[in-house]
Parts: C-alpha cells; sequence; structure tokens
C-alpha cells in the first residue's frame, strides 16, 4: 500500500488564519456592542465553541485527505498549531483595539472592575483599589496580555487535539 504523505503546514496555515479572522470579526461584533469588557460567561463559551469547532474540523479535514488515516500526534501538531497562529492574529487584534482604536481600554476595564468590588464590598479601601488598579494595569500591558493569550490557546489547542485526535486516530495496516 502506497503511502501519502499531506501537507500538516497546509491545514495548520488554513484553519489557523481561519480561527485567528473569526475571533477578529467575534472581537469586532464584542466591541460594536460595547460588550468588550463584559464579563459575561456566554461570550466565554461562544469563544470556547469557536476554538474547539475550528480546531476539531481542521483535525478531521486533514484526516479525510489523508485516506482516513490520523496518527494522535498529527492531530497534536495540527490543533496547536492553529490554536499558535489564531492567537497571534488575536493578539495582533487586540494590540490595535487597545492601542489604535480604543487607547483607554485599561481604563474601562478597571472601572468595570472598580464597580464590581463596590458591588461586592461597599466598604472597599481606597488602598486595595489602588492595588486592584496596579494590577489591572499590569496584567493589561501588551506583553502580559500576549503571553497570557498565546499560552492559553496552546493549552487550550493542546486539550482539544488531544482529545479530538484520541478520538479521531486511525493508524495504517503495518502489513
Amino acid at each position: 500500500m502506497e503511502e501519502t504523505t499531506i501537507s500538516i503546514k497546509k491545514h495548520i496555515l488554513k484553519y489557523g488564519i481561519t480561527l485567528g479572522i473569526l475571533f477578529v470579526v467575534y472581537g469586532v461584533i464584542l466591541y460594536l456592542t460595547d460588550n468588550t469588557t463584559s464579563k459575561n460567561q456566554i461570550f466565554a463559551v461562544i469563544r470556547a465553541t469557536i476554538l474547539i469547532g475550528i480546531i476539531i474540523y481542521g483535525i478531521k479535514v486533514y484526516k479525510s485527505a489523508n485516506n482516513g488515516f490520523l496518527k494522535l500526534n498529527e492531530a497534536l501538531k495540527i490543533g496547536i498549531g492553529i490554536a499558535l497562529v489564531g492567537g497571534i492574529i488575536t493578539i495582533v487584534w487586540n494590540s490595535l483595539l487597545m492601542n489604535v482604536i480604543e487607547p483607554n481600554m485599561t481604563d474601562q476595564i478597571f472601572d468595570a472592575q472598580r464597580k464590581a468590588m463596590y458591588e461586592k464590598d461597599p466598604n472597599i479601601s481606597q488602598e486595595q483599589i489602588k492595588q486592584s488598579r496596579a494590577l489591572v494595569e499590569k496584567i493589561n500591558s501588551p506583553y502580559i496580555m500576549s503571553i497570557i493569550g498565546i499560552a492559553w490557546n496552546l493549552f487550550s489547542g493542546f486539550i482539544i487535539s488531544l482529545i479530538g485526535g484520541a478520538i479521531m486516530q486511525k493508524n495504517r495496516d503495518v502489513f
């Protein structure tokens, strides 16, 4: 039986760019509806659904193009690669949003957190608020956000592709 080699890079780029574009479109929708700083869990669920859907679909298409065969390590490469490319595109969007389109985004995030802090504890001290502000500024710096975003995407891509690859794997017969 002749073994064909399908380009993993092609699938990673195609579906990674698709993932990045979908995340950017989703980010634009959140921005236009004034939900960028919202902590509503439904937004996280939608983002996770997009991530899972694109990674699993990318692995499935690769398996189909590879005559129905898929090794777990191929699934991991594809899933992590898609998550990495999509994450890089998302970081570019977030940097553009926070530095060009909406330069006071950190202030908006802090204001939302301060409001939540007051609702949780009306007697909160100014010192606690200042500490919280310093933490928000550190976490929302472009470098920290980029590192956290890429790390989260890679971790999520690994878990998703590990589970998806374990379910979809089918090795070629040795004989």
